[in-house]
């Protein structure tokens, strides 16, 4: 190497490092000047009419098109030097020319900077052309295909021997697998799993033939200099995203340790919080005026309120979440959920009321409108009631606190439950007589309690009959029905015993001879 080409060379290095360390300190770059995708120098200056960026594409087009020519001479490229430019000339077209603008910007003499930008034409001129060689080109070629035949055998035999080590492991397994159960209900079985196996060692195969495949074409791409670009394209695709992920990682590292910390603190939060409601709801810490049974949701409560805080504190941590279409989905989410869910929200707010209320408990017998029967659940939304005959009624909350609620079993586990019956009777039959049968009828009833006396009451004395309401005390409401019906069959039955009948005032008083209603006495 003679010593004019290795200044140039070293030239060539002071301008390239002088181009790129300026990358980092100044917003304007240059122009790159490139043949056939490979970028040979930059253009910083203007000269005369013609900006930087048209002395690029410029200069690009014609060592492109020199490149081209069959009858390249390296040695007919020169540089002409005169008073203010120097030149680089081929056979007398000027490829580019050279200020001392040019010299300037990258702190070089004007003659060495023109010496190194021609070794740098020639070299890529002749790279290209020893690329392009026919000779060449056949070699590549056949790399390339025996590139493609390695791959197709190394597809064939892991297509092979993937499918036997499919049979094998599914012989082996077939009797050493269980089911996967959760509780009784069997998930997936014996048969199910083993086809579940097989599947996903098929896209295992699949995923490591798609990228043979794809590390394969890079090479057989770089080996043409038409289809470099594909090459480079195909390796950035896989290699920026992973890149890019990378670098996100990293990024988001402190913001990941911040939300660790916030989720910690409130998860050790909402475990105390839990524990002191247990221990309220289990009557081992008692607080004047709170019920055990608001222990439960007034941890829900809280437990949803210190998630809400939570997330709020979080959510400027999460990437993307400064986003516009990030924001834009959230208050879309939130106008959606707002307006479908407005029935949902009135019964939750009533049923939260409900709870501080204490109108019932589970158990309780209660009549809500015209529903009657036990409390079977009381969640957030409604409300369940099981009823006498067996029969389960969903009651929205919002419905109970609008409505009003009798509550049977609050009264009985204290002074006793007061039930009544009314009769009409008229007014030539003694009350004496009539209070008597009706109080020995309920003392004869099972569940009436014993220790109260019933009572009865003339609510009203109407033109032809007097209204008599008998009243007793039970404890067990659960079984109001058939008490009451055991009630009035012993009435029934002390009114006939006693020879009075039971019967409408108006029908006795225009009587014509129609038998009595009171059973006859064997």
């Amino acid at each position: 190497m003679s010593l004019k080409l290795l200044v140039s060379f070293i030239a060539l290095f002071c301008v390239q490092h002088a181009v790129y360390a300026q990358k980092d300190s100044v917003v304007f770059k240059g122009y790159p000047v490139v043949a056939h995708t490979d970028t040979l120098f930059h253009i910083k200056n203007k000269l005369g009419s013609l900006s930087a960026s048209e002395r690029a594409e410029r200069t690009s087009s014609r060592v492109e098109a020199l490149s081209e020519d069959l009858l390249f001479v390296p040695d007919s490229l020169i540089t002409v030097n005169d008073s203010t430019l120097i030149g680089i000339v081929y056979k007398g077209d000027v490829l580019m020319s050279i200020s001392k603008a040019d010299a300037d910007s990258v702190k070089m003499d004007k003659e060495v900077m023109a010496k190194a930008y021609q070794e740098i034409i020639i070299n890529n001129i002749n790279n290209y052309r020893k690329e392009t060689n026919v000779t060449e080109l056949l070699k590549r070629a056949g790399l390339g295909l025996l590139i493609i035949i390695v791959l197709g055998i190394c597809i064939y035999f892991l297509n092979k021997y993937s499918n036997k080590f499919n049979s094998w492991l599914s012989f082996k397994l077939h009797k050493r697998i269980g089911h996967i159960k959760i509780k009784d209900y069997e998930l997936i079985d014996r048969k199910r799993e083993l086809i579940i196996i097989s599947k996903f060692l098929n896209l295992i195969k699949i995923v490591v033939i798609l990228l043979l495949v794809y590390l394969t074409l890079p090479f057989i791409f770089r080996l043409f200099p038409w289809t470099k670009p594909w090459s480079d394209s195909l390796i950035s695709f896989a290699l920026n995203p992973l890149k890019n992920i990378f670098s996100s990682i990293i990024d988001f590292f402190p913001n990941l340790i911040a939300i660790a910390v916030i989720v910690g603190v409130f998860h050790y939060v909402k475990k105390a919080i839990r524990f002191l409601a247990q221990e309220v709801e289990n009557e081992r810490l008692k607080i004047n005026g709170f019920y055990p049974d608001w222990a439960k949701p007034t941890f829900n409560i809280v437990k949803i309120l210190l998630n809400a805080f939570m997330l709020v504190m979080i959510w400027p941590y999460i990437p993307g979440s400064d986003l516009a279409i990030f924001k834009g989905v959230s208050v879309f989410l939130g106008i959606l959920i707002s307006f479908g869910s407005s029935s949902a929200i009135s019964n939750g707010v009533a049923g939260m009321v409900i709870t501080y209320m204490r109108p019932f408990r589970i158990g309780d017998v209660v009549k809500i409108g015209d529903t009657t029967g036990a409390v079977l659940e009381k969640s957030l939304l409604v409300t369940r009631v099981k009823t006498i005959k067996n029969e389960i009624i969903t009651i929205p909350n919002s419905a109970i606190l609008n409505g009003n609620t009798v509550n049977y079993t609050s009264m009985s586990n204290n002074e006793g439950l007061i039930i009544h019956s009314t009769l009409t009777l008229g007014y030539d039959i003694p009350w004496t007589k009539i209070h008597e049968l009706l109080i020995n009828a309920a003392l004869a009833t099972e569940g009436v309690i014993k220790d109260r006396a019933p009572f009865v009451l003339q609510t009203s004395l109407d033109d032809w009959y007097v209204s008599y309401q008998l009243n007793a005390y039970i404890s067990d409401p659960s079984i109001m029905a058939i008490i009451y019906s055991e009630m009035h069959k012993n009435i029934h039955e002390a009114f006939d015993e006693a020879g009075v009948e039971i019967m409408s005032p108006h029908y006795q008083a225009i009587r014509d001879g129609n038998e009595s209603t009171v059973r006859a006495k064997n």
